[in-house]
């Protein structure tokens, strides 16, 4: 009955793709922050992070911080960068974990190219920011590449 009369709702309004968008991210994202639902490992935290980094025209840095359950607290992109790189501080990315008292922290970035393929500069960088997040008992459990539609997973592909 309710999809009925979401049907006959959205024929009578009709949404604009960035609106569809929108409304997909704000769907899944109150599904991510549904109790029990650990984020690590649920295709709906890939759905979201195609969502809302897909299109992104720069290379952006988000960090995902999850509680010791690995359910989602908050994101917040941390850095922009140009078309094919950011720069990243460790410092800052420590700083903001804390803040959230997140107890562990996902990686994810970019590539506007849609080549997932990641760099040395970006192997190079998880490798500090692991160690950084350590020091003050942060887990990674992932840092994830999004171009296009694609995701690489550091982790399945043992590169954490």
């Amino acid at each position: 009955m309710m999809e009925q009369s979401f049907t006959s709702q959205a024929s009578v309004l009709p949404l604009s793709a960035q609106r569809t968008v929108q409304l997909a991210l704000a769907l899944l994202d109150h599904h991510l922050r549904e109790t029990g639902v650990a984020f690590t490992s649920t295709q709906a935290a890939r759905d979201w992070l195609k969502l809302k980094m897909a299109g992104l025209e720069r290379e952006e840095f988000m960090a995902l911080y999850l509680n010791q359950q690995n359910q989602f607290i908050a994101h917040e992109t941390l850095f922009a960068g140009s078309i094919s790189s950011t720069e990243v501080h460790p410092r800052e990315v420590v700083k903001r974990a804390l803040c959230f008292n997140a107890a562990a922290v996902i990686l994810v970035h970019n590539h506007p190219s849609g080549d997932i393929t990641p760099s040395q500069a970006d192997k190079t960088i998880t490798q500090h920011l692991v160690q950084a997040l350590q020091l003050v008992d942060i887990r990674v459990p992932n840092h994830l590449i999004v171009g296009g539609t694609q995701i690489l997973s550091f982790a399945e592909h043992g590169l954490l």
